[in-house]
């Protein structure tokens, strides 16, 4: 498999492993969710880590997103659902749905304006550059309106930005959800 096995240099990190041991220790967790009675089960994916505020603070000069990161993401992400499809094939059925988190936020974070924010460099509530150092706190800027921001605090989207989340794993297309949304997952299920 492309990337097993491969060291991914990360500035700040020694590095990021991405082995077969790896993969096969998360398809067995998967599976015994599997034989202690889960039937559906949602697999989120990391979403674009080098873009939050705080990867953007600490790593870039002109407030790009962190590419090292970036490219962490896109090594783990394809494997996460080539996992998830074997393991379906495997038991028979659609019981992993994998959700596509990187796609999902990298796209009000590429276009905030599109989704009606402001921005996806600055968090609402954070201290130094981007709002992207330390926690949210009494003692850290807050922003006016936070409905604008698609990151609350160095890490995490704004409520706003969940919901647009939320929305696509209910009723997006396979390039978010795979191998089906949420909406069709109740449906199929509703008929049992």
């Amino acid at each position: 498999m492309k990337g097993i096995g491969k060291k991914l240099p990360i500035r700040g990190l020694n590095s990021i492993t991405l082995s077969a041991s790896k993969k096969k220790e998360a398809t067995i967790v998967a599976a015994r969710v599997y034989e202690l009675g889960a039937r559906r089960i949602l697999v989120t994916g990391t979403g674009p880590l080098g873009c939050a505020p705080a990867e953007r603070a600490t790593r870039s000069r002109n407030g790009e997103c962190a590419v090292e990161l970036q490219r962490a993401a896109a090594l783990f992400n394809p494997q996460l659902v080539q996992m998830i499809t074997e393991l379906n094939k495997e038991i028979g059925s659609d019981v992993f749905i994998a959700t596509n988190a990187y796609d999902m936020n990298t796209d009000f974070v590429t276009n905030p304006q599109a989704y009606g924010f402001v921005t996806s460099q600055v968090a609402c509530c954070g201290q130094g550059r981007f709002n992207g150092i330390g926690l949210c706190t009494i003692a850290s800027n807050l922003c006016p309106n936070r409905e604008i921001f698609a990151f609350w605090d160095p890490f995490h989207p704004t409520e706003r930005a969940n919901r647009i989340i939320v929305s696509t794993i209910v009723t997006g297309d396979t390039k978010y959800m795979n191998p089906m949304n949420l909406s069709t997952i109740m449906a199929l299920d509703s008929r049992v």
